[in-house]
């Protein structure tokens, strides 16, 4: 299939969005990204394929949405429009819909809620910057980016890998700020595979280097230019030439280093510790860090000129827990990772893969792979249950047993027990001044179930700091 074209960014809309997040018997199948711009009614139902189908019946607008999950009934449920808000309904199915791990006949949909239906997580994106000009419906096997780690269905991060692509043969420094694990690594040798330059892609942990061997491992060394230094070293910059270098945790270079690589980047050119004659280097520069660098201009701990000369182009990584729109695919791409031979034997419970999702993963990718790499160990490179997850999920997750007695939402907007809960919230708001972290320890769940809850419920929790 020939690699999706991007075409010139429009000017954005907020929009609503439904995902097909995650099929639990075929997880190599990734994710289908549908706008819901322009559209009445939403049908969830199986199919013989999965597939997006936008139709018109006289004045409703209808996008019918198949997935191939023999435990969904052909119609399951519907999404509607309901003063302004979409509610999830469930169409008689034979298994039931869950929303946010609790069965419902009837519910209003908040940003980043995770519906279930058979055996496949939908999410749902409340307002999301949305381009008309591209095709309403993507499915993620369609993504063909120029190099590994620039796929995406988030849509404000697809602009900017787009951007990217556009600069990577450029001599644009590059900064990629984030938190750690989001992969700038990854992002950074996706730019140096589209530089088309023919050196290598030398990588450093600015913070890993001791410090009284910072120079010496950047800039190289002439032989007995101090103790132990018995031969000659080219140092890391000098690695790089004709190729990119990437300076990870940049933030952390000493002082002296910060203004010697200054000169490095000004009059490209390193001089050896010991040595008298400099030596000319060609390079690319990407640099990253998870730390705010203006902050540390600010409190001087970073050089104002260092700064400038490496924010040729910034990208933010987004932390796993605000791109849920991409972990379906992050995982795909794991699992093949994980084991390159019988990847597509692995299945998903249900239970563990609203673990996943509920989960709010505070290293990260890399936290995700490690949790991936052993529960397909434990599972036996199959059928991947709830059990078989680390316990740092297992213990944060919500877990609504299919057996359980069910709360039903019957009434719209709000149910009895949607009335009482939304009364303890706020008490407990009250009590701990708005702190949503306090709330969440008194209730025992992750942060991010009770920011759900408080979206669901039109709680502003700044309303309630002293």
């Amino acid at each position: 299939m020939p690699k999706r074209r991007r075409r010139p960014p429009g000017e954005a809309q907020l929009h609503p969005q439904l995902l097909v997040a995650l099929e639990c018997d075929r997880p190599l199948a990734a994710s289908l990204r549908c706008s819901l711009a322009h559209i009445d009614e939403v049908v969830l139902g199986r199919g013989r394929e999965r597939s997006a189908e936008r139709t018109r019946d006289g004045e409703v607008r209808r996008l019918t949405v198949r997935v191939p999950d023999p435990w969904m009934s052909s119609t399951h449920a519907r999404l509607v429009q309901v003063m302004g808000r979409w509610v999830l309904e469930d169409a008689g199915s034979r298994n039931g819909t869950m929303l946010n791990g609790v069965r419902h006949e009837r519910g209003p949909l908040a940003d980043g809620d995770l519906c279930e239906l058979g055996h496949t997580m939908f999410l749902f994106r409340e307002s999301v910057p949305t381009d008309e000009s591209e095709p309403p419906d993507l499915d993620a096997g369609e993504l063909r980016p120029l190099a590994p780690g620039l796929a995406t269905l988030a849509e404000p991060l697809e602009r900017q890998f787009a951007a990217l692509e556009t600069l990577a043969a450029s001599p644009v420094s590059v900064l990629l700020q984030g938190e750690s694990g989001t992969g700038k690594e990854v992002i950074a040798r996706a730019i140096h595979a589209l530089s088309h330059r023919t050196g290598d892609f030398v990588a450093v942990n600015c913070g890993a280097l001791p410090e009284h061997l910072v120079e010496s491992e950047l800039f190289g060394s002439r032989r007995g230019a101090f103790t132990g230094a018995l031969e000659e070293r080219p140092g890391l910059v000098r690695a790089a030439d004709g190729g990119t270098l990437f300076l990870d945790e940049i933030g952390d270079l000493p002082g002296v280093s910060q203004a010697a690589f200054l000169r490095v980047l000004q009059e490209q050119e390193v001089v050896p510790i010991g040595g008298t004659r400099p030596v000319k280097v060609d390079l690319r520069l990407i640099a990253a860090s998870h730390r705010n660098l203006e902050t540390l201009v600010a409190s001087g701990r970073f050089r104002a000129d260092l700064l400038a000369r490496i924010t040729g182009f910034t990208l933010h990584l987004p932390p796993l827990r605000m791109r849920r729109e991409d972990l379906g695919m992050i995982v795909a791409t794991l699992l093949t990772r994980i084991l390159p031979e019988g990847a597509e034997k692995v299945t998903f419970s249900m239970e563990a893969a609203r673990a996943l999702y509920q989960y709010e993963w505070p290293l990260n990718v890399r936290e995700l792979e490690k949790a991936l790499t052993t529960a397909v160990v434990l599972a036996r490179g199959q059928h991947v249950e709830f059990e078989h997850l680390p316990d740092t999920l297992r213990g944060e997750a919500e877990v609504p047993r299919m057996g359980a007695a069910p709360e039903v939402a019957e009434n719209f907007p709000l149910s009895p027990e949607e009335i009482a809960h939304r009364a303890e919230l706020i008490a407990l708001l009250r009590e701990h001044g708005g702190n949503v972290s306090a709330v969440a320890r008194v209730l025992g769940k992750a942060r991010m179930q009770v920011h759900r809850w408080l979206r669901r419920y039109a709680i502003e929790p700044d309303s309630f700091r002293r």
